[in-house]
């Protein structure tokens, strides 16, 4: 049998589920495992949305629809904070399968309008009770207080990060009101 730091061993093993850390991430611990974290639940997100016939992404755009209503193309865009032409093959997918409808904005024939389709409601189940299964799954075994006090602190390190890369809606208001 061979070590675990053996070739046979690192084939086998699952970086992102190693406990070891690499020595460039050793002042870094925390970042690490957040980095694995979101790399494994990217993963399973995708399982249970191929199921539903979606890409990983594509939820996060159906979502905003769901809840906006039409919405521009390019409001659409900043708003899930993705590659203009990643979206709009998403949109052509979503568009495929009957979920989502573009047409010319009324107001200004240059612009596209995009909005989820009547028939994409019965998507909305399915994607929530998806995402529900998902934060089962995540959070098995974390009683109400542990899961409510991961919340808490996910949220301190969002707002952290929504600070330090100025990608926040609240740090985007707090610049415009400075003239930056």
């Amino acid at each position: 049998m061979q070590a675990e730091t053996g070739t046979a061993g690192a084939a086998q093993a699952d970086p992102a589920c190693s406990e070891r850390l690499p020595l460039a991430a050793q002042d870094g611990p925390v970042s690490m495992t957040i980095s694995r974290v979101a790399r494994l639940h990217r993963i399973a997100a995708g399982k249970l949305l191929k199921g539903l016939g979606l890409y990983p992404g594509q939820e996060f755009v159906m979502m905003h629809l769901w809840d906006a209503g039409p919405v521009r193309q390019s409001d659409l865009i900043k708003a899930v904070d993705l590659d203009p032409s990643t979206v709009t093959k998403m949109l052509q997918r979503l568009e495929q399968a009957g979920h989502v409808r573009r047409r010319p904005d009324p107001d200004d024939r240059r612009a596209v309008l995009v909005e989820a389709t009547d028939s994409s409601c019965g998507l909305l189940t399915d994607v929530r009770r998806s995402w529900g299964e998902l934060e089962d799954h995540t959070l098995a075994g974390l009683d109400p207080a542990e899961r409510a006090e991961l919340a808490r602190l996910l949220g301190r390190v969002e707002a952290n990060l929504c600070v330090e890369t100025a990608d926040c809606p609240e740090e985007a208001r707090r610049r415009a009101a400075l003239g930056r």
